[in-house]
């Protein structure tokens, strides 16, 4: 199921992330970092979901 997770984190890190732990901080971060620069979403997505 990570697997899943990573590749839809890397087409599109909210929903990585949402599907990871929700709505909550750690989301809203996501959307924030994604909207600045997607390498970031993308790199901060992959970390919530390897660190969980």
């Amino acid at each position: 199921m990570d697997i899943i997770r990573i590749i839809l984190a890397i087409l599109l890190p909210p929903l990585g992330v949402f599907l990871q732990v929700g709505i909550g901080l750690q989301f809203w971060i996501n959307i924030l970092l994604t909207l600045l620069g997607y390498i970031p979403g993308i790199v901060h997505a992959i970390w919530i979901i390897a660190r969980r």
